[in-house]
């Protein structure tokens, strides 16, 4: 039994996949968890970031607002009549009522719910007019160390009580008169604690780990509670400063008290300030443990389970499947000789892939005698669909021509007639051809000068037209009859407008694409029209163009019959304004003899 195919698949495959199996067991496990830790740690730093983004944004807004409030003329009056002495008591009571009007309208209509405060060395603050300003630990920092930016704190001195009783940070800008650059006091741009606290609070990383916004110093910026991360932070703080010259944000592995922290920092450099998220290294990295975990275990299974398919493949299933396999890639490119060679020998349909190997044999051969059918069926379809189209065109063409000739002969234009008459039989020699549906550019031009001339004869002086023909197109070959029926629109709804008509023909070989464009001075068309007629020559099918009874059913024959000659190769632009003519353009595949 040891000799036994079984048994030299089995012993392959226990040889072959154990070995190789379990080294990518590792390799994967190894790398997918160095993935999965880079992964974490760039999301959190984008977390950082994202925070350090709003708080950013809000600070530059916080910014913006003392430098217009500063450069405002109700602050510069204020300090103005601060300065000068010799101004009375009512003035400087209505300078400040002013200044005061003015702060308050700003607060009320901005988003962000700042608010803006004065205080004068000599006078106090602008609305309690009170100096004990003097001993707040912001104006402290401000005069000795010239921290522009407050922690949180509360601040009497609002003109809103829900200001005066929650938390603040502010900013710090000195109140100086632009023009002499004298200085009188500070102004003091308020904006809640609360639209900081409230989004640092809500990052967290693990399950205990958290974002904290620290002054350089080590202070909480936002009155954050440090609890048990103090030390922690406090140690990252000075490792910041030690060794991150130069360096905006980063990652700072940490030990203490035999726990192991990762500590994830972004500096606000405007500010001196830092935001820094402190986590257990193994909290952050649990999900990592479980995945290894249970990556090993999967792997021990999936192994067991490869072993056992591939005792039930060794017993011969493989063959005729692979051989199945290889005619199903020829039957998907169309190749069904070459698949129908590669078919797997059916001895027996006891076995079900057998059974199903004969099964996609007969369908093979019906579907390639279908496809075979429907493309020559098809091919017959699109002829037919062209011809009638064809047909269709001529008597609704020649039809107007004819009254053409009518309406000159009754004018007693005899020469005209003649001239009429011979243009008139060269479009019928070149119309009753019908012997290929291609012809050359130059030729179908020359049908167009012939129909122009005839219209010419009998309209005078209200048609003027022109007529351009690029020479390195006109040896290209097109359907024939597509460029007359657009012609023919354009001629009469110039003519409705009332005025000359003004109609020109283009060939051109643009971007090795043949453009052919008609333009005109007439009516235009609504867009209504426009859309509609694009959607009907998205279809394959001409029937319906053959049944139609509405507006612009030569234009519609046209270029249904262009989409089904060209297909998707064909493209068409319709640029029209009611009142202000209409351009159409035919952009052609170019074909040559």
């Amino acid at each position: 039994m040891l000799y036994s195919l079984r048994s030299r698949l089995m012993l392959s495959f226990s040889i072959l996949l154990i070995i190789p199996f379990t080294a990518v067991v590792f390799i994967f496990s190894r790398e997918s968890a160095n993935l999965i830790q880079s992964s974490i740690e760039t999301s959190t730093m984008q977390t950082i970031g994202q925070f350090a983004s709003h708080a950013d944004t809000l600070l530059m807004q916080i910014e913006d607002t003392g430098k217009q409030v500063l450069s405002s003329p109700f602050t510069q009056q204020w300090i103005t009549t601060a300065l000068n002495g010799g101004n009375s008591a009512g003035e400087r009571y209505l300078a400040m009522q002013q200044l005061r009007n003015f702060f308050s309208s700003y607060t009320v209509n901005n988003s962000n719910i700042i608010s803006v405060s004065a205080f004068r060395e000599a006078g106090g603050g602008i609305w309690t007019q009170d100096r004990s300003y003097l001993d707040s630990d912001w104006y402290n920092q401000y005069k000795h160390y010239n921290t522009r930016w407050t922690g949180a704190h509360r601040d009497p001195d609002q003109s809103d009580e829900s200001m005066r009783e929650s938390e603040v940070n502010s900013l710090i800008v000195p109140l100086v008169q632009l023009q002499s650059l004298n200085n009188i006091g500070v102004l003091k741009v308020n904006y809640p604690t609360s639209l900081l606290r409230g989004d640092i609070d809500k990052i967290r990383f693990g399950s205990s780990g958290r974002a904290f916004l620290l002054t350089g110093e080590g202070a909480s910026v936002l009155d954050q509670n440090l609890g048990d991360s103090k030390q922690v932070l406090s140690e990252g703080l000075a490792y910041v400063k030690a060794h991150s010259a130069g360096r905006i944000s980063g990652i700072i592995p940490l030990r203490q008290k035999d726990m192991d922290y990762l500590l994830f920092y972004r500096k606000l450099p405007a500010q001196n300030w830092i935001i820094i998220g402190e986590v257990p290294e193994a909290e952050l990295y649990a999900k990592i443990t479980q995945i290894k975990q249970t990556l090993l275990l999967g792997s021990l299974g999936l192994l067991v389970l490869v072993i056992a398919v591939a005792l039930w493949l060794s017993i011969g299933i493989t063959k005729p499947l692979s051989a199945m396999t290889r005619a199903m890639r020829h039957v998907k490119h169309g190749r069904f000789d070459l698949a129908l060679q590669h078919m797997p020998q059916v001895r027996t349909r006891r076995s079900e892939v057998h059974y199903v190997a004969s099964v996609f044999e007969q369908m093979t051969h019906r579907l390639k005698y279908l496809i075979e059918t429907e493309f020559e069926t098809d091919l017959r379809r699109k002829n037919a669909e062209y011809k009638a189209l064809l047909l269709q065109i001529n008597p609704h063409f020649f039809n107007n021509t004819l009254e053409i000739i009518g309406g000159l002969a009754a004018m007693k234009r005899e020469d005209l007639v003649m001239d009429a008459t011979e243009a008139l039989a060269k479009m019928m020699r070149y119309s009753l051809d019908l012997d290929s549906d291609l012809v050359k550019v130059s030729e179908e031009i020359g049908y167009i000068r012939d129909y122009l001339l005839i219209q010419k004869l009998r309209h005078q002086d209200k048609l003027i037209f022109s007529i351009h023909s690029d020479p390195e197109a006109e040896s290209l070959h097109i359907a024939k009859f597509i460029l007359q029926p657009i012609v023919e629109n354009a001629v009469k709804y110039s003519l409705e407008k009332g005025e000359a008509a003004e109609v020109a023909v283009s060939s051109e070989l643009r971007d090795n694409r043949l453009w052919l464009t008609v333009k005109d001075n007439g009516i235009g068309m609504p867009q209504e029209m426009i859309s509609g007629i694009l959607a009907d020559t998205e279809l394959r099918s001409g029937v319906g163009i053959l049944n139609d009874k509405g507006n612009s059913i030569g234009l519609r024959n046209t270029l249904s019959r262009c989409r089904l000659y060209y297909g998707d190769l064909f493209e068409i632009t319709i640029e029209s304004e009611e009142g202000g003519g209409t351009a159409i353009t035919l952009k052609l595949p170019p074909v040559r003899s």
